[in-house]
């Protein structure tokens, strides 16, 4: 009997399709050589590089070399910190580097060239018409610096919405993106302003002070603004990722750019005017009063989406268990990071070194399931030819996950031997007599579970049409 459905008879957009069928409904697409896809990367990588190229020679022009190179070290000091912070955020579903290098660098380099020439511009013109410098930094600045960090990331959403599981991934690629921006805006900062303004009038010496005074303010105080502004935009693309409407998928990230750019404002206002009055109290007072509470509530609201994803995992992935696609612990262990943690140690002393990669490829793939599952609930790329490319997703992942679980499961000699049917489990004792239990609420100890032939259909989401031929030793094994 075929694995394949019917013909006639596709999967409906809301069913969870059977053991057994998937892996033969997902082949892998071929491999060919894609002229326009190279093409398009060969034009990003190289605006990516001559943007950069052009920043750091108009820098150097400016400023000198000697302080192009103290701007450079001392900027770059704080990146691999805020980078780990992005990275450690998105544990549970980690992106591709090649697109998070992508957003950090076009940050870095297209973001910073553009904003560059812009606010040049415009500082002229304004001094020609007579207007005050200060309001290039209140009204100019912020609008073009966040639509330009925010503009590599919605390209990425564009091109590529699949990346985009959620809000913690739009706020990391934005993150990245303003990181890259203000690591170059401060090569200009802590080399022009504060080694080559100062050393110039009083010596090598007073510039490695002004240096010391400008990383204190603009990188240990407030090395968080740019992040935190552009962040606004990715709750926005993240909120559009999650949404089937497309009303919702345009206005949302146009509202968090629009936000981004008023935090923006506001916070180059106040420094306006402290510079202006000479009041360090107006900067003080905003700095304390206003940026920090934002900037605590935004911390809290990503540790609180971290922890949410983890909970949507184990929740779609036990509606999967009633599918017969799982068994209840698989689901259960991946609720949390250390559940998921304590998961890779086991497969670390059951299967070696083999077993935790596995482990962890496999969190990763069920992950991706579960948000890729909440997405089509949601109405998420089930829109014309998009719905067939999100059921092959859907079965690829399974496919993968059913081949890492292969790795590390039956290899615990302390565990029984157990079958998921889809709703109790089959236990094997030493005698060879087989008996029923109910999923205990709490896994305790793992115990490795092999499905039955046939998948169980989730309430209310039937898969009609699809065979369940019976596959000796076939099916996921989880553990408990």
């Amino acid at each position: 009997m075929s694995d394949l459905p019917p013909a006639g008879n596709p999967t409906p957009p809301g069913a969870y399709p059977s053991p057994g069928m998937a892996l033969a409904a997902a082949p892998p697409p071929p491999r060919r050589l894609d002229w326009r896809r190279g093409a398009m990367l060969g034009g990003v990588i190289a605006l990516i590089a001559l943007s950069g190229l052009a920043v750091l020679s108009y820098v150097g022009w400016q400023i000198g070399p000697l302080a192009l190179t103290v701007g450079i070290v001392a900027a770059i000091l704080p990146v691999p910190l805020l980078v780990f912070c992005f990275l450690w955020l998105d544990r549970y579903e980690p992106e591709p580097v090649k697109y998070l290098a992508f957003c950090f660098g076009w940050g870095a380099c297209v973001a910073t060239g553009v904003a560059l020439v812009v606010n040049t511009v415009a500082s002229k013109l304004f001094a020609t018409w007579g207007l005050p410098g200060g309001l290039v930094g209140v009204l100019v600045a912020p609008f073009i610096e966040e639509t330009m960090k925010a503009l590599g990331p919605i390209l990425l959403f564009a091109v590529r919405r699949r990346t985009y599981s959620g809000l913690i991934d739009a706020i990391v690629y934005c993150g990245l993106s303003a990181t890259g921006f203000a690591m170059v805006e401060n090569i200009l900062y802590l080399g022009g302003h504060g080694y080559a303004a100062t050393a110039d009038k009083n010596g090598p010496l007073a510039g490695a002070t002004a240096v010391v005074v400008i990383f204190i303010a603009r990188i240990l105080m407030s090395g968080f603004a740019h992040p935190l502004f552009t962040s606004m935009t990715g709750i926005g693309l993240g909120i559009a990722a999650r949404a089937g409407d497309r009303r919702v998928r345009w206005l949302t990230p146009l509202a968090g750019l629009i936000v981004a750019m008023m935090l923006h404002g506001t916070w180059n206002l106040m420094a306006v005017l402290t510079q202006e009055s000479g009041q360090l109290l107006v900067m003080l007072y905003g700095y304390v009063a206003v940026m920090m509470p934002i900037f605590f509530g935004m911390v809290g609201f990503a540790l609180w989406l971290r922890g949410a994803e983890g909970r949507l995992t184990e929740r779609v992935v036990g509606e999967y268990v009633r599918a017969g696609w799982f068994s209840p612990p698989e689901a259960a262990t991946l609720g949390t990071l250390g559940r998921r943690l304590a998961a890779r140690r086991w497969a670390k002393r059951v299967a070696g070194d083999a077993g935790a990669k596995a482990m962890r490829a496999y969190q990763f793939d069920a992950t991706r399931l579960a948000l890729l599952r909440d997405g089509m609930s949601r109405g998420v790329g089930l829109e014309g030819a998009e719905a067939a490319e999100t059921l092959a997703e859907e079965r690829r992942l399974l496919a993968a996950i059913d081949a890492y679980r292969r790795v590390f499961t039956g290899r615990d000699p302390y565990a029984s031997r157990a079958r998921w049917d889809g709703a109790r489990y089959q236990l094997t004792f030493p005698d060879g007599g087989v008996r029923a239990a109910d999923a205990p609420p709490q896994p305790v100890v793992p115990v490795p579970v092999v499905l039955g032939p046939a998948g169980h259909p989730v309430p209310g989401h039937p898969a009609p049409g699809y065979p369940s031929p019976a596959q000796p030793g076939y099916g996921p094994a989880g553990y408990r």
